[in-house]
């Protein structure tokens, strides 16, 4: 059965709305495992736009399940994440005018420089998943990386318009999985994914884990946090 870390990105984005202390992302780490999250997970972007290194610090201390630390593979972060060494570390894209990650690594164009920082993770026994279109060719340079996991980018299907652009969408995701699986990767997938949308993605039995932070947080305004997420579970659940 699939497992849910909660991003709390998002939490520290309202801080910073207002450039104050709350709300906190790292109370929001300890309510999320609370409720049964199975991970947190925060991306340390270059720019500190949400995430500050005092969360980082803060959520690697409180944090009794997982923590996946989310990162562009730059010197400064990768110090950073090899010094705090988190339970896993995913590698992303990043682009200083984007709003959220636009598409997943071009991991094909960049095997040899990607292979030598994983094999510094691994020295640390830390896994290294890779944020990727579901694309084969990017699935196939990811194991050739040296990548533990992958994690599928769910942006696209995420914002399908109709049916069968969804159903597209879908399909070029379970190729990817399927894939992935059999060549050896382990599996996670997440981006734009909702209480709705993460049904059909749920049910594929590949998939280990999914990153969700946007839509949780956006509930939560309404409903709380901790039932924010009970929900979200019982949907990945099928319950």
């Amino acid at each position: 059965m699939a497992k849910l870390c909660v991003n709390v990105d998002h939490v520290a984005t309202v801080r910073e709305a207002r450039k104050t202390i709350v709300p906190d992302p790292v109370g929001a780490a300890v309510v999320a495992e609370l409720a049964g999250a199975d991970g947190i997970t925060i991306h340390l972007r270059e720019d500190r736009r949400h995430i500050k290194d005092r969360d980082l610090h803060l959520i690697r201390e409180i944090v009794k399940t997982k923590l996946n630390l989310e990162m562009a593979a730059s010197p400064e972060i990768i110090g950073i994440a090899l010094g705090v060494r988190p339970d896993q570390v995913t590698f992303v894209p990043e682009r200083r005018e984007e709003v959220t990650t636009e598409g997943g690594l071009k991991v094909d164009s960049q095997k040899n420089s990607l292979r030598e920082v994983i094999s510094h993770f691994h020295e640390k026994r830390i896994p290294v998943s890779l944020f990727i279109d579901p694309d084969p060719e990017q699935v196939r340079a990811s194991r050739e990386s040296g990548a533990d996991y992958v994690e599928i980018n769910t942006g696209k299907y995420s914002e399908t318009k109709n049916e069968s652009e969804e159903d597209k969408e879908f399909e070029k995701i379970c190729e990817a999985v399927k894939l992935s699986a059999d060549i050896g990767l382990r599996v996670n997938a997440g981006h734009g994914l909702t209480y709705k949308n993460v049904t059909r993605i749920a049910r594929l039995k590949e998939i280990e884990e999914f990153n969700i932070g946007h839509n949780i947080i956006a509930r939560a305004i309404f409903v709380g946090l901790d039932k924010a997420i009970r929900e979200m579970i019982k949907v990945i659940q099928h319950q």
